[in-house]
């Protein structure tokens, strides 16, 4: 079995999970090289980076049009070492964009590739399941719903679990206390928590109507407002885009910030599941731009863009997409649930059911130990 393996994450979240599987993998064999495009954490958990995925990190139909030249200069490089290494094997991780079009391209390589975490083809891309199809040895998905999606199109999938419930299971939170004595909160007044996104077209396009609404729920409520800053944004840019000096911005403590705060603002993608994990309620906004949101709109049939909402089959959290990330339909719709403690209560209890939901298995164990097995079926 060739020891060199290929993997690609070309998020934040991505990163997260990948370094979680690099290193139940390693424990199988621990001769295992791997390279590719991954954070940090791939990196700590030793993962050679050829790409860093802070330079990945473009979204949406325009952003793409407009990284086409770097995107192939960056999947031309990769397929270099994979013939110079010699790699029999590639590990996906989400970011479909990228990682479906370089499969083709690995494929005629005679790579055998696995995909971990699917991307939401059964949102907007159906079409895209015949490719899957076509160049996916296994899909490792993460939710329960995606099995049955994917074994229904004839595709070899496997519900592995969800690797967020391992982690925030692992993670060792502040107490509510240490978490304001840190950073210098203010013990008397509750957090309203914003999250802006990973991308800095994200911040600099949801940040400041964001930022707009919660000044005018913490005048109303008495909060202070703390942003979470995503470790591949720079705190200088949300300063840039809001000039104020009234919140406090926290990086690399966003579960302690999601369990401990009263309220969120958060953009849709993975943030909303793990505060959803962590109990706290919100509100859920998207923003693109406008032939993205266009072009999206014509391929998305469901009724949720938010997971949480997704995975409960209802609206339980408000979603705002596009014009309605305004300040003043932010504050509506926070204001409903705030002044009512029936209805913020019953939405922490329906949290609750996330759990019962995505069960509790170890996704990163239970993909190293079958990617594992793979391997060696082939060798």
């Amino acid at each position: 079995m060739s020891k060199s393996v290929l993997i690609i994450a070309g998020e934040a979240s991505g990163d997260l999970h990948g370094a979680a599987l690099i290193r139940e993998l390693k424990k199988l064999d621990s001769e295992l090289n791997f390279y590719g495009i991954g954070g940090n954490k791939m990196k700590s958990s030793g993962m050679e980076l050829i790409y860093h995925s802070d330079r990945m990190s473009f979204l949406g139909f325009v952003e793409v049009v407009k990284h086409l030249p770097f995107i192939s200069k960056v999947q031309k490089e990769l397929l270099d070492e994979v013939n110079l290494r010699r790699t029999e094997f590639a590990i996906l991780i989400d970011y479909p964009g990228f990682n479906i079009s370089i499969a083709k391209k690995l494929k005629k390589l005679g790579v055998e590739i696995y995909y971990y975490i699917s991307p939401q083809v059964w949102a907007w891309g159906k079409d895209r399941v015949k490719k899957i199809k076509k160049l996916v040895r296994k899909m490792f998905v993460v939710f329960p719903f995606e099995e049955k999606f994917y074994k229904d199109k004839g595709v070899d999938a496997e519900f592995v679990g969800h690797p967020l419930i391992r982690e925030l299971s692992e993670y060792s939170f502040l107490t509510k206390n240490d978490l304001i004595n840190k950073f210098g909160l203010e013990s008397d007044k509750e957090i309203l928590l914003l999250l802006p996104g990973s991308r800095k077209h994200e911040v600099t396009d949801i940040f400041p109507e964001m930022f707009r609404a919660a000044k005018k729920i913490s005048a109303k409520f008495n909060f202070q407002i703390v942003v979470a800053c995503a470790s591949s944004v720079d705190e200088s840019l949300l300063k840039e885009v809001v000039k104020e000096n009234d919140y406090t911005i926290i990086t690399g403590y966003t579960y302690d910030l999601m369990k401990h705060s009263k309220f969120g603002i958060i953009k849709s993608g993975t943030s909303t599941l793990e505060a959803g994990l962590l109990n706290l309620p919100m509100i859920i906004v998207y923003k693109a731009s406008a032939l993205t949101y266009f072009i999206g709109r014509t391929l998305v049939k469901l009724d949720n863009i938010g997971i949480v909402n997704i995975l409960l089959g209802k609206t339980l959290l408000p979603e705002l997409i596009q014009n309605y990330v305004n300040a003043e339909k932010i504050f509506s719709e926070a204001e409903k649930i705030l002044t009512d403690d029936e209805k913020y209560n019953s939405i922490k209890s329906e949290l609750n059911k996330l759990y019962e939901i995505l069960g509790k298995k170890s996704a990163a164990e239970n993909t190293a130990q079958i990617i594992f097995k793979l391997m060696n079926e082939k060798s």
